[in-house]
């Protein structure tokens, strides 16, 4: 994964959102610096998934999404990178970490010959994350931890300009918690990664973010997590952050 020249980021600009007459995003401007962690909050309805999905392009929208390169003074088209709050996985099923991965990079059916240069390639990148043992590993057999490793790594090779992760460490332990937000310490620091996380857990986004955004269809109020938590704007949507 190619280290990052810390000259960019990515524009949020006047997206809207409507399904009928029912607005569900309006106005929505947001600068996501490289080399920052900018978590989403807000109440159930606030909008965050239909934001990811316009992010994604998923679904109809007003307004765009801009990278841009400020050491070449270029707008460029955004490459992201996603991980979904779940992926549904059943126990023991015979897909490996190396057979899902191969799927996700190349147009070779995995299941007809192991390629060692793209094997040697995947494990090299896991590798980052701490997730090159797991190679052979069947995807049903991984933790939600080790799995959320795993995703992580797809989700950034090629490397993105932006990385967006829904509610990425739901129903993970203690210890997935922290292995998880220590790989993303690890993107921002070392390889300048802009970074998109949508979460309810309130706590989590006190300690971790490094920029806070309340959304209720719009953005209320952005900021530092200490400036957010003790808005006004916040407390009349959560009440007082203990």
């Amino acid at each position: 994964m190619e280290k990052a020249c810390g000259l960019h980021c990515t524009k949020i600009n006047n997206i809207g959102v409507k399904i009928g007459k029912d607005v569900i995003l309006k106005n929505v401007n947001i600068h996501i610096h490289c080399g920052e962690l900018t978590v989403i909050i807000g109440r159930n309805g606030a909008g965050k998934s239909t934001l990811l999905k316009a992010i994604l392009g998923k679904i109809e929208h007003t307004g765009d999404i801009t990278f841009v390169d400020k050491k070449d003074n270029i707008t460029k088209k955004i490459k992201i990178g996603y991980v979904p709050q779940n992926i549904n996985v059943e126990k023991h099923m015979p897909t490996t970490v190396y057979d899902l991965f191969a799927s996700c990079i190349t147009h070779i059916p995995v299941f007809l010959r192991k390629d060692k240069k793209i094997y040697n390639e995947i494990q090299e990148h896991l590798k980052i994350f701490g997730a090159d043992e797991l190679i052979d590993k069947s995807i049903g057999d991984l933790s939600g931890g080790e799995l959320q490793r795993v995703l992580i790594a797809i989700a950034t090779k090629p490397t993105p300009n932006l990385l967006i992760l829904d509610e990425p460490v739901s129903g993970i332990d203690r210890n997935g918690i922290k292995e998880f937000y220590r790989i993303i310490s690890k993107l921002k620091t070392e390889y300048d990664m802009s970074i998109i996380l949508v979460s309810h857990d309130l706590d989590l986004a006190k300690k971790y973010a490094d920029k806070v955004i309340l959304l209720d269809k719009e953005v209320i109020k952005e900021g530092n997590p200490e400036d957010v938590f003790k808005s006004l704007e916040f407390k009349n949507r959560f009440g007082e952050l203990g």
